[in-house]
């Protein structure tokens, strides 16, 4: 980039970044994104300081504040395991959302149309339906990919008009209940497909299995060969196959793990919160799952921790909206200001930048 005549910014790679610099640099750009944000509110006329605190208070402040903010990171964690599961591998799964919708559905169909009177059996039938919906509904990009190359980005982007289209479909169609009164639902699940419920609150037993999820998932990647070999492929493919590794197979299984996971959140918000499913079941966790996998840094115990945050920033921005009368875009764009901002600290992780002037750095 050139600024003058003779001065130029260049930029390079750094050799290696100080601890002290990496471990900072995200702390850093968080307040940069906490004081850009704050012109934001004032030009809504509300002062900063006092919106942060109530975010603060309100999220976590009480039983029920916390309570919701569980209730809202309980979808993130699946939604983001299961996204940065394919990011492991270099596979950019965009469709979360739709895979979530798809593994509502497919809990739905359970809880609506079995006779199943246990609850153990009714809530593990459930699972199955949305973990395998979900899975198949990533697996379609997984195998145009793994087969003809076809860009997952798209593919996996697309697809989620799909789902959430096919989902109004059946909710204002043959799944409407007769008794909505012309709402846009289904009707509701019996006890047998309802999550447990705790502290006579919202939050629900599906919490501890997303934690349980997240165990799992980081067993899976650090401890078990299949798991280095993601990581193999994601970082030299062909390096993969010289190996012998199968990485068609590999870009479909994971892919329809990653579906599958993400599915589960459909299953937790049917079975755990809503009891029914509904026009906008899912309120944007999908896409933002895929900026918790980045955060994270793909890593399991990571999206666990991202995904509190952003429950707290979710269940904050709505009380400002109760508060302020702010729109809830407000929180979505704190969210985008957030990940510039630690973009931005990672390019300056990994690269420095110089002034150049005739040749030699200024």
């Amino acid at each position: 980039m050139k600024l003058a005549s003779g001065v130029k910014l260049v930029t390079e790679k750094r050799e290696l970044s100080s601890r002290l610099f990496r471990f900072s640099a995200p702390l850093i750009s968080i307040i940069v994104a906490l004081f850009v944000a704050g012109f934001l509110l004032l030009a809504a006329g509300v002062n900063p300081l006092q919106a942060y605190i109530e975010i603060f208070k309100e999220s976590l402040g009480s039983t029920y504040g916390l309570s919701e903010t569980l209730v809202k990171t309980t979808p993130l964690i699946f939604a983001s395991l299961g996204v940065s599961l394919a990011f492991r591998m270099q596979i950019w799964n965009i469709g979360a959302e739709g895979q979530i919708y798809m593994g509502a559905c497919g809990a739905t169909a359970v809880a609506l149309f079995s006779s199943i009177e246990s609850h153990a059996l009714m809530i593990t039938c459930m699972f199955l339906a949305a973990f395998l919906l979900g899975g198949l509904w990533g697996g379609v990009a997984g195998f145009l990919r793994a087969r003809w190359q076809v860009n997952e980005v798209i593919v996996t982007l697309l697809m989620n008009y799909i789902a959430i289209l096919g989902v109004d479909y059946l909710i204002y169609g043959p799944w409407k209940d007769p008794k909505g009164f012309n709402f846009p639902l289904t009707a509701q699940f019996s006890d047998a497909a309802r999550l447990t419920e705790f502290f006579d609150t919202r939050f629900h037993s599906g919490f501890f299995l997303a934690l349980f999820c997240a165990l799992i998932m980081y067993l899976f990647m650090e401890r078990t060969v299949w798991g280095y070999e993601i990581k193999v492929i994601g970082s030299n493919p062909k390096a993969a196959r010289y190996a012998g590794m199968r990485t068609g197979l590999a870009i479909f299984a994971v892919l329809f793990i990653s579906g599958a996971i993400a599915g589960i959140a459909g299953f937790s918000e049917v079975a755990g919160l809503q009891h029914r499913l509904q026009h906008g079941i899912s309120p944007g966790y999908g896409y933002t799952a895929i900026i918790i996998a980045w955060l994270a840094k793909r890593s399991a115990l990571g999206v666990v921790i991202v995904s509190f945050l952003m429950g707290v920033l979710l269940v904050g921005g709505d009380s400002l909206q109760l508060s302020w009368q702010l729109p809830v875009a407000f929180a979505y764009a704190f969210q985008g200001l957030i990940l510039f901002f630690l973009l931005a600290s990672d390019f300056f992780i990994h690269n420095r930048v110089k002034l150049v002037r005739g040749g030699h750095h200024a």
